[in-house]
């Protein structure tokens, strides 16, 4: 994007002219309600800082001064609040609200305040990007808990409270999504929110039962109606509930196995996506946490999950339509190298190694980008480069949105306002603001892009072959198919035209959905090139197209081999020199990410790097998730197999060392046997102690 705009020479005086119009002003509303003028040079400043840089606290602070006393009563304008702040001063303020509409209007007031306060801390710099995002994140939390916990007494009063089959009582769920959910809210934001119930049942009212689904149902028109300013409390948050299954058309609120249901049965890639930074921000909290724990494997697979490359690729596309037919081009969230598209680089690699990887089960893209560089999967200047991107943009959208509250991401078309702008993130003209801008998006933009077009490079290793694409489709004859075949480098074709029908008439590629089966067509073809420029080109494809037969039904790993042709490469000599460890593949096919690396597969970790690796494996596991720390031993020990397996066949590694290694991954893995049963039957049963008698 471009902002190629001078900054006229006027506009320092007209700043200046305007900031004491401001100032004046809210000086004579001070007076006029009897209030004291500050006197402090340091609060002068600030507050005209605020008032130059945002119509809204100075619009606001005009209105009702009551904010200003209430603000600088306790000091709020200039320290950091503890955590719990606003969900505690909510609750306070909250106590005695017996009505909707006082509900809303103390809700109301209370976050206008504190959004004051937010905005103010950020515009004169004793707040910094981390606690502005995470001050919204919690202000919102408060106020949607807060809404909720009111109404919940109220319709409990009414109805009885929600009992499922048992009797257990139940509570709302609402589950934050986006950027409430990963605690880095902007300033004007909507609020993406999911709402759902344990179970189904009835209330326990005498006079007056409903169900469950009743009950929640009006719970949540109530809490939408409140945080819509359908009274004259105005709005309090918008509220977004079109990432819901279904969308606009689905119902409004959901019970536990439903939503399990749906998106195991029909949730689409976009909706994993949508669901990484899913957080509980109000109701039952720990009933929430069971439901994203049941949600988790629709989110992350516990395999490699290529497939996400492809969905990736239509979501930019998708975006790149939206720029053109709205015109994002200056827009710092959707257009090329804007917020989007960090947060995509990141979210690809969570889709695609989160489910074996459980450390990118993590919401903040931040850090997401720190663990990418300590696993190794991006450079440390990618990520500094991200980061600073991400950090800057951020800023500038808050500066955007911090002037009239308004959700914008688009920079002003006035040049007066975009001057505000660059001044408010320390810049003295526009050209300063631009050049940096564009050098951020221009970073963006370029790592993003590489992501995808790395793997279109790979891809096309053979796109223009279409006679092996057409045997593969029966589109010849069998003398002109084995012709090709021979050429391609096969000693006995007719044998590879037989296997390729053996492979046509399998059960699994019968029954392959349309999406799998077009997968196997974009593979097959590169198979047999890559297998035919082979040293034992007819063996290897024998072998190859066993393998496929036993992983075909789970496209991902299709996708994986099309995606990435250096790890079908590699698989090719691995076929060649060993049938074991094609075998030990079919049996796991979760370590076909391991053919990626050459360097790492033929090169087995010491006994100190094995170690490192179990741990981080298992550190990033609760200790009481035990199925899930068996299934990291499982993987643990069916990667470093196949490392060593495969540093044997290369003929440079001493047998000694073969021993040695496995030796080591299993004295490790019982170790760690030994400290889970340890700690799991010392749970159940308590632990033994010592008696000196």
């Amino acid at each position: 994007m471009s902002t190629t705009k001078k900054t006229p020479t006027l506009f320092p005086t007209e700043i200046i002219e305007n900031q004491n119009r401001k100032w004046e002003t809210f000086c004579n509303v001070m007076e006029a309600s009897n209030l004291q003028i500050p006197e402090s040079s340091t609060v002068i400043g600030d507050l005209k800082t605020a008032f130059l840089f945002s119509d809204f606290i100075f619009n606001n602070l005009t209105r009702n001064t009551v904010f200003f006393t209430e603000l600088l009563e306790n000091n709020s304008l200039y320290r950091a609040y503890p955590t719990g702040t606003y969900a505690g001063d909510l609750s306070h303020i909250l106590q005695g609200a017996s009505e909707e509409k006082q509900i809303a209007e103390k809700t109301s007031h209370f976050r206008c305040r504190e959004m004051i306060r937010i905005a103010f801390r950020d515009l004169t710099g004793y707040a910094d990007l981390s606690e502005t995002m995470s001050d919204l994140s919690a202000l919102a939390d408060a106020c949607i808990d807060g809404v909720f916990s009111k109404l919940y007494d109220q319709f409990s009063a009414r109805y009885g409270i929600p009992k499922n089959q048992s009797g257990k009582d139940q509570n709302v769920v609402v589950v934050g999504l986006g950027k409430l959910g990963a605690n880095e809210l902007n300033f004007s934001s909507d609020v993406d929110l999911m709402f759902a119930f344990p179970e189904d049942g009835c209330t326990s009212g005498k006079h007056e039962s409903i169900t469950n689904l009743e009950f929640f149902s009006l719970l949540s028109r109530a809490f939408l109606k409140i945080f819509a300013g359908s009274s004259s409390a105005g709005i309090i948050f918008r509220v977004d509930l079109r990432l819901r299954p279904f969308g606009e058309n689905g119902p409004l609120i959901m019970n536990f196995n439903f939503l399990e249901e749906y998106y195991e049965a029909q949730g689409r890639e976009w909706e994993r996506y949508a669901l990484i930074k899913a957080r509980v921000v109000a109701g039952d909290k720990t009933a929430g946490h069971h439901l994203l724990k049941r949600l988790n494997p629709f989110i992350y697979r516990r395999y490699l999950d290529y497939n996400a490359f492809e969905s990736l690729r239509e979501m930019k596309q998708s975006i790149d339509l939206e720029i053109q037919r709205k015109g994002f081009q200056g827009n710092i969230k959707l257009g090329p190298g804007g917020i989007r598209e960090i947060e995509f680089f990141g979210q690809a690699f969570q889709l695609i190694r989160g489910g074996v990887l459980p450390l990118l089960q993590e919401p903040s893209i931040l850090r997401v980008l720190n663990i990418l560089v300590e696993e190794k999967y991006i450079s440390p200047s990618t990520c500094d480069e991200l980061t600073a991107a991400y950090l800057f943009l951020r800023r500038t959208e808050h500066r955007l949105q911090e002037f009239d509250d308004r959700q914008t991401h688009s920079l002003p078309k006035e040049e007066a306002k975009l001057f505000l702008l660059s001044l408010s993130l320390g810049f003295s003209d526009i050209d300063q603001f631009s050049h940096q801008l564009n050098a951020h998006m221009k970073n963006v933009h370029d790592h993003f892009t590489q992501i995808l077009s790395s793997a279109d490079k790979e891809q096309s290793v053979s796109e223009g072959n279409k006679e092996l694409s057409g045997i593969w489709k029966n589109l010849f004859e069998p003398k002109d198919g084995e012709g090709i075949l021979l050429s391609a480098g096969f000693h006995k074709p007719s044998d590879i035209l037989k296997q390729i029908i053996s492979l046509q008439d399998d059960t699994a590629t019968r029954s392959l959905s349309r999406e799998g089966r077009r997968k196997l067509d974009q593979l097959i073809p590169r198979v047999i090139e890559i297998t035919g420029k082979s040293k034992q080109p007819d063996l290897s494809f024998f072998r190859i197209v066993e393998l496929i037969k036993t992983i075909e039904q789970r496209t991902n790993y299709l996708s994986l081999l099309i995606e990435k042709p250096s790890a079908l490469k590699q698989l090719v000599s691995l076929s060649i020199a060993s049938p074991w460890i094609i075998k030990f593949l079919t049996q796991h096919p979760v370590l076909l990410d391991e053919l990626l690396d050459a360097r790492i597969l033929y090169s087995p970790p010491d006994r100190n790097q094995l170690t490192s690796e179990l741990e981080k494996r298992l550190n990033s596991i609760p200790i009481d998730d035990l199925e899930l720390q068996i299934e990291q031993l499982c993987i643990f020990k069916q990667i470093n197999t196949l490392r060593v397996a495969a540093a044997d066949i290369s003929a440079n590694y001493p047998l000694m060392r073969v021993s040695d290694h496995l030796s080591d991954i299993a004295e490790l893995i019982l170790t760690q046997v030994f400290n889970l049963s340890y700690h799991h039957i010392g749970q159940k049963y308590g632990y033994p102690s010592f008696s000196p008698d």
